[in-house]
């Protein structure tokens, strides 16, 4: 499409206004927006049928016609209009066409029906934004813009709700070309917010649900603060049931070695006449790694109760039945009844935990005693043997 004189002197009228007096809080309505403008409205224009005369009068009005933002934002459509009149009367122009270029301007306004292919033109090409692929990016810049310049300050979630309303309900294509190729992608665009919406949906529905647990953890449902109670005392006490295991089996293990290297090494040679000095010291040492690993094995070792309890017992709240030691020589059915007995009563589930929580704790109370007799049992060992095997060697001197 050849540009007449006339749109060449319009376009650098208008770049020159919009580069040298816009503000720079305008991120969006400036030079590239209206860049972006005429080249949609060049691009309906070739698949229109216009005069050369009205495409004159239309990209006149798409140079022009946000350039009263320089102005400020209030009723900017007047404001472009007269700059464009202005421009026009100073080229001679007749107040006819001049009328044409102002109502094109005019057809801008958000709500303003256009009444020619003109105004279709003007109109669709300035929201042909609403079909380009970053689309979401140029949106942003008119988010922003609306920021800086104090008008509305939306958070990204609401500004999400805007552009899905105006894309669906408010903002409609006028020319065929448009609705043609361009709403296909407008509906794409709409889809992805769709399904942008969604996803924060989602997002505030975890958010929403984590808040609800922490207030109800903290004031409103105090079963979930007992309930966590005893899930982390158990954990506890089982972690250190596990902790005094591992200790035992590191004195069994150590204590066999010493045995073992004993009867090998140690114990062969005493019955040479040269090294009677250390049958005592040895013998020291595998007396007391032996009791040292009895020790470690009655720490360990589990304790059965008879397996069974009575109905009173279970009436009378006087036995945990949670422990294994206490229900294994029952049938299911009675376990059923008592368990059911239980679960009927919620005073009464804690209470079964209470007891089952002091029961380990009881256990753990012998191993752990068991545990540290068995350690000094060891360590003193070790200490009398290598004293001894000191005194040994002395004497043989």
């Amino acid at each position: 499409m050849k540009e007449s004189t006339l749109v060449q002197n319009a376009e650098k009228e208008a770049t020159q206004l919009l580069k040298e007096r816009l503000p720079v809080e305008f991120v969006y309505h400036n030079i590239n927006h209206t860049n972006r403008v005429v080249d949609a409205a060049k691009e309906i224009i070739d698949n229109s049928t216009l005069t050369d005369d009205e495409i004159e009068i239309l990209m006149i009005s798409t140079w022009f016609h946000d350039v009263g933002y320089i102005d400020g934002c209030d009723d900017h459509e007047t404001k472009s209009k007269a700059y464009a009149s202005k421009f026009l009367k100073g080229k001679g122009i007749d107040d006819e066409q001049i009328e044409k270029v102002k109502d094109c301007i005019d057809a801008t306004r958000v709500k303003k029906e256009p009444d020619n292919l003109m105004q279709k033109i003007i109109k669709d090409a300035d929201s042909g934004h609403l079909a380009s692929d970053d689309f979401e990016a140029t949106s942003e810049l008119l988010r922003q813009e609306w920021k800086l310049m104090d008008i509305k300050d939306y958070d990204p979630d609401e500004w999400i709700d805007i552009n899905i309303q105006m894309l669906s309900n408010i903002h409609r294509y006028h020319t065929s070309y448009a609705k043609e190729n361009w709403q296909p992608k407008k509906q794409l665009n709409l889809s992805e917010l769709l399904k942008k919406k969604k996803k924060q949906e989602k997002k505030l529905e975890k958010e929403k649900q984590k808040a609800r647990y922490k207030a109800d953890f903290k004031n409103d449902n105090p079963e979930r603060s007992i309930q966590t109670l005893f899930r982390t005392t158990l954990r506890n006490h089982i972690k250190l049931s596990d902790i005094a295991d591992t200790k035992a089996n590191i004195l069994l293990s150590v204590n066999a070695i010493i045995i073992s290297l004993a009867l090998s090494n140690i114990i062969p040679k005493l019955d040479n006449p040269s090294n009677q000095h250390l049958m005592v010291p040895s013998l020291i040492l595998v007396i007391f790694s032996v009791v040292s690993i009895i020790m470690s094995i009655m720490s360990t070792r589990p304790q059965l109760t008879q397996g069974k309890f009575t109905k009173e017992q279970v009436r009378k709240r006087d036995v945990n039945i949670l422990f294994f030691g206490n229900f294994h020589k029952m049938s299911f059915k009675d376990y059923k009844w008592g368990i059911d007995q239980i679960i009927s009563d919620k005073d009464y589930v804690y209470e079964a935990l209470t007891r089952d929580l002091h029961s380990l704790g009881i256990v753990l109370a012998r191993k752990y005693k068991l545990l540290r007799l068995t350690y000094t049992v060891f360590l003193v060992g070790i200490l009398i043997s290598v004293i001894s095997f000191l005194i040994g060697f002395a004497f043989m001197e």
